[in-house]
């Protein structure tokens, strides 16, 4: 069996490379910010989810000095919706080292020495961003990797092993690119279900097609699933300015500096009967029908929603805040919250009348068209003559004695 070529791969690549905003064209030298940038909201993330983000980011923040000299709050609400909330933090803490050394590290090791940055996001800028021969190992290139090699030790076990056959692989000529190569070889083709062998460039060096176990690389443990956790979330709707009663969630932890209605504490036996005891203020709660749904890496959630209209001009409690309706969307929500303000939020869709048929003006110029012969109905058959049913009928005289 032939061993797997860089130099097959590239030529694969020059050909079939994906055309992505983060990428630098052929022959222009990448930008240290973008590329770092897009690693970051690639981890956990797919290109699809990333792409919109990415722009609007690089609108709202051109260069990493701009971020660095952002508000918290601005950078989570520009973050809200991509989830794993922690990266947007490191990400605000690393755009401030950057800015205050002037520039990107351009080794690995440097680059490790940045909040947020772990060995892939490293070995990815290092050689996509400065050309070092660095192996970034992803998710797309552990399942390129296993497959390639039959790797038989499950994840994560395996990943140690997979980064020294990856390291072994990149070529000094045009690390960056090789990189790119194999996160596009297993975005496009050595996909997770059915992959396309018979257009691969590797197809021949390939152990796992060569035994006809593709679909079963990469070996995986299974995970065990969390334990559901149950909370009661409120939302209050201050009468006049239609302002939504919303809190900010400490900076550490789950879900951290991001917004939220108040509620309760997320624990497996709590009870939404009682939800009313957590309530932030006194109100005419009412709890709503269903529970918001939604799943975080360890366990799923249930959130009980209460809603209650408060009176114009009420406070909001110590270290919450009241909201507009119209700016909901500069908050930084997590996907989670939007489902409950949702689910209190959405009233009844109103069910538009449906309008009469326009009557008609007589035409007095064309004359009536004549009205259709009405079709007679079928004739009823005469009684049957035959001497057989005439005898059922008539019955006949009895003889004399």
């Amino acid at each position: 069996m032939p061993a797997a070529s860089a130099a097959d791969l590239l030529t694969w690549y020059d050909r079939h490379r994906r055309a992505l905003p983060w990428r630098a064209l052929p022959g222009v030298r990448p930008d240290p910010y973008r590329v770092w940038l897009s690693e970051v909201m690639l981890q956990q993330t797919t290109v699809t989810a990333v792409k919109p983000y990415f722009e609007k980011f690089l609108t709202l923040f051109p260069t990493v000095q701009a971020l660095a000299a952002a508000p918290e709050e601005a950078v989570m609400s520009a973050w809200a919706g991509l989830g794993y909330y922690s990266r947007a933090r490191n990400l605000h803490a690393c755009a401030k080292a950057v800015a205050a050394a002037g520039r990107f590290p351009d080794t690995e090791e440097g680059l490790r020495k940045l909040p947020g940055i772990g060995a892939y996001t490293a070995g990815a800028i290092a050689a996509i961003a400065f050309d070092r021969p660095a192996a970034a190992v992803d998710g797309n290139v552990e399942r390129v990797m296993t497959r390639l090699h039959a790797i038989e030790t499950p994840l994560p076990a395996a990943r140690a092993q997979i980064r020294l056959l990856t390291q072994g692989m990149v070529p000094h000529d045009r690390p960056g690119d090789f990189a790119q190569a194999v996160m596009d070889l297993g975005a496009t083709l050595c996909t997770p279900k059915r992959p396309a062998c018979a257009l691969c460039p590797w197809m021949r060096p390939c152990r796992a097609r060569s035994e006809g176990l593709q679909d079963t690389f990469p070996r995986k443990v299974k995970k065990e699933k969390g334990t559901l956790r149950k909370g009661a979330a409120f939302v209050a709707l201050r009468a006049g300015d239609e302002a939504v009663l919303l809190r900010t969630r400490p900076s550490e932890g789950l879900l951290g500096a991001m917004a939220e209605p108040p509620g309760s504490p997320w624990l497996p036996d709590y009870d939404p009967a009682k939800g009313l005891l957590d309530a932030p203020l006194d109100a005419r709660w009412k709890r709503l029908p269903g529970v918001v749904k939604h799943g975080f890496t360890h366990f799923p959630l249930e959130l009980t929603v209460f809603f209650a209209r408060v009176a114009a001009g009420t406070v909001a409690p110590d270290g919450m805040r009241f909201t507009p309706r119209e700016k909901l969307d500069e908050e930084p929500l997590p996907g989670a919250m939007k489902k409950v303000l949702a689910h209190a939020l959405a009233g009844p869709v109103p069910v538009a009348a449906v309008a009469p048929p326009p009557v008609r003006e007589p035409d007095l110029a064309t004359p009536p068209e004549p009205e259709p012969v009405k079709r007679r109905g079928p004739i009823p058959k005469p009684p049957s003559l035959r001497p057989s049913d005439l005898g059922r009928v008539v019955k006949k005289a009895p003889k004399p004695r």
